[in-house]
């Protein structure tokens, strides 16, 4: 075993008890994990400050001071002993006690100016260290307490020598830590001190991970001298090509691997092809009330090509709320039926797989292609007419939620398989469905979301499937104002909404779940709720309420009775944020907008404007909310366009958490690039990994040996998406 897979016990200062608290708190257990480890800031050592210089706004700082007063405190701020250079000033009439003392103040002085240090832990150590007269380098955050600046717990160290500064000197690296850590010793000093070691152990070892002409091409420094930089920066300018290198090899060999198996999976004749376009989708497409957008026509040629091509289809497309994605669906299944195959179309909820039913019946009505919908809710004697249509091959088309991947559902000859909003579908559901082909070949796949994906995460997460965008809105749509009010105009607010009841139109309230328990998010919609009722009471007013711990049955009474325009007002959750279509909804209220993500706030401003009436999205906000939140309110209002919102959620957020709900699947994890600050890095790195595949799709030159083998560890085996859709 060499030094880079060996255990961090035995690196200078860890030891077996602090290995295992690292590897518990942190993962990491080998030198190499550790040298991995990143800092995620850096702080300048290299400048110390004059006392009168320094203010509490200030981040992490030095300065240089002779310890004037050192004064032991007990219990409530008794004083135990007092001192200075000259000796005692003060003293407790017992004896001295120093597991008393519950706070140590050092004061210290330069030329300019006195400063307070202080310590909560330690006290005995830095009391018989930091002692009246001497002279110390302190480090720390300056904050303004009694009339005093003071540090808490500052990093100590005797000072430079003639002016030369060496201990701590430099851009010094910040790790992540916790508070067991912290408790346990491991300070960001020690953490320094640590890597330090580690370095010193592992680099000499350290091998190369790209060949030289990728270094050469990108101008990248070396591995080992780049390692060394991210750690303990020579320069500003050093930092900066150490981390070029290091997150370029990140994001390189993710898009490698990626576009590898979508190569390889292109080269293979292993897909249905569907050569005809057939007479079912000749008269849908003719019976339209009306024309495809330019993009609806463009992506499905896109599906068309590939679905003829004889390869297996793998196509994510993407849409803004509204913009016809599933009309391209239909059409897309129509395709798969005028070549004898069937199609399924899988949806995360029974609201919106009820939603597609409904749509695709009346894109129907021309053909003779039957269509059926399956849910967690069919009746036994409908389902099983159903698995029998499935079997025989008379059902065309089959809409519904998770209840397609039941083992006793089969298919005569599955062709296509549409998944809308992919991203609430695990992996293990979307294999069930999968396997479910009975073709010899695995059915073409169309992966649909609502949701806008940032470029940068859907090269991604989604780097080796093809792409389509719709991109622009179908005629006739307008743009829905968007206001953002405070607690005070509600009243304002609620005329506004029986204004636009008196036009005929309905509304939307929207409650967020503030609490994670399901309990009171209950209580907060109900109290809502009445409230809402009492504001538009009845006869004039008819008021529904939908949540998720009704029925299905209580939730599809309340909604249809929106959707039927029995009620003006439907009170939600977020249950109603995907697949909710009332084209005569008009006002969509969201209370609390700023608890919100951005991306969760546009697809519920999507569930309005879809009829030929003016829409208006009205965020609410509570009297005090934080500068990030204001600035999502502020954009939601300066812009509808879905791509430009995911962006700027994404660089807010981080890709991690893009929905409001944690989003798992980043293929692999990233140590020190991010997709949402490093696109451009991200688009070169794809870029140069596409020309590598072009010339050696299966890197079996001499020169691609090294990208083969890096390849091949665990961290980039990453699942093809193909198969698991």
């Amino acid at each position: 075993m060499g030094a880079l897979d060996s255990s961090i016990q035995f690196i200078s200062g860890v030891g077996p008890k602090r290995a295992g608290l690292l590897e518990r708190e942190l993962g990491i257990s080998t030198v190499g994990q550790l040298l991995q480890f990143y800092p995620f800031r850096y702080i300048d050592r290299s400048t110390v400050f004059p006392i009168a210089h320094v203010t509490s706004s200030m981040a992490y700082v030095q300065v240089i001071g002779r310890i004037t007063e050192v004064t032991l405190y007990g219990p409530k701020g008794s004083v135990i002993l007092k001192e200075n250079a000259q000796g005692v000033l003060q003293k407790a009439s017992a004896d001295l006690r120093m597991n008393a003392a519950k706070r140590l103040s050092i004061m210290i002085a330069d030329a300019t100016g006195v400063m307070e240090m202080v310590f909560f832990k330690g006290i005995k150590w830095n009391y018989e260290r930091l002692r009246p007269g001497r002279m110390f380098l302190f480090f720390g955050k300056p904050q303004a307490y009694n009339g005093y600046l003071n540090m808490v717990h500052p990093e100590v160290d005797d000072p430079p020598q003639a002016g030369n500064m060496t201990a701590g000197a430099g851009m010094t690296g910040v790790y992540n830590s916790t508070e067991k850590l912290k408790d346990s010793g491991i300070t960001g000093k020690a953490m320094t001190r640590i890597m330090a070691a580690a370095l010193n152990l592992g680099l000499p070892e350290m091998r190369e991970t790209l060949p030289d002409y990728v270094i050469r091409d990108n101008n990248l420094p070396n591995l080992a001298w780049a390692v060394r930089n991210i750690h303990f920066p020579e320069s500003p300018e050093a930092l900066e090509k150490a981390s070029r290198r290091l997150k370029f090899e990140e994001l390189f060999f993710l898009q490698l691997s990626l576009l590898k198996q979508k190569y390889v999976r292109s080269r293979a004749e292993n897909g249905i092809a569907m050569p005809r376009v057939g007479e079912a989708f000749n008269a849908c497409y003719r019976g339209l009330p009306f024309d495809l957008t330019g993009a609806q026509k463009r992506v499905v040629h896109e599906i068309r090509a590939d679905m003829m091509s004889g390869r297996q289809m793998n196509r994510l497309l993407q849409g803004d709320v509204g913009s016809g994605k599933t009309m391209v669906a239909v059409l897309s299944c129509l395709i798969a039926s005028g070549n004898g195959y069937q199609s399924c179309i899988m949806a995360p909820t029974e609201v919106l797989a009820q939603q597609h039913y409904k749509n695709v019946c009346k894109y129907l009505k021309d053909t003779d292609v039957k269509c059926a919908l399956l849910t967690g809710s069919t009746g036994t004697a409908a389902r099983r007419e159903i698995h029998a249509g499935l079997q025989d091959g008379s059902i065309g088309i089959i809409i519904g939620t998770h209840a397609l991947i039941e083992d006793n559902v089969i298919f005569r000859n599955l062709g296509l398989a549409v998944i809308d909003e992919q991203h609430r579908f695990g992996v293990d559901q979307r294999a069930k469905l999968w396997n479910k082909t009975s073709c010899g070949a695995p059915p073409h796949v169309l992966v649909m979301t609502a949701t806008p994906i940032p470029r940068t995460l859907a090269m991604t997460l989604y780097g080796d499937l093809d792409v389509s965008v719709i991109d622009e809105l179908p005629p006739g749509r307008k743009p829905v104002q968007t206001i953002q009010i405070g607690q005070g105009k509600k009243n304002a607010m609620y005329r506004f909404v029986r204004d636009q009841i008196a036009l005929g139109r309905q509304a939307f309230i929207v409650f967020p779940l503030i609490f994670e328990s399901d309990k009171l998010e209950l209580e907060s919609l109900e109290q809502g709720y009445e409230d809402i009722v009492s504001k538009f009471p009845l006869p004039d007013y008819k008021v529904a309420i939908v949540h998720g711990q009704q029925t299905n049955d209580e939730k599809n009474f309340n909604m249809d009775a929106f959707a039927a325009g029995r009620a003006h007002i439907l009170v939600s959750t977020t249950v109603i944020e995907v697949g909710v279509d009332v084209p005569n909804a008009s006002v969509m209220v969201i209370e609390s907008a700023q608890r919100f993500g951005l991306s969760q706030l546009h697809q519920l401003r999507g569930r309005v404007g879809r009829g030929a009436d003016e829409a208006f999205c009205i965020l609410v906000k509570d009297n005090k909310i934080s500068k990030e939140s204001q600035k999502r309110l502020d954009l939601m209002c300066a812009t509808e366009n879905g791509f430009e919102i995911a962006e700027e959620d994404m660089k807010m957020r981080g890709p991690g958490d893009l929905e409001g709900t944690q989003q798992s699947g980043l293929p692999i994890s990233l140590n020190i690039a991010s997709l949402a600050k490093d696109g451009i890095l991200l688009s070169q790195a794809r870029q140069y990994a596409e020309s590598i595949l072009e010339k050696d799709p299966s890197l079996e030159s001499p020169d691609n040996a090294m990208l083969l083998r890096e390849l091949r560890k665990d961290k980039y085996n990453i699942k093809d998406y193909s198969k698991i859709s």
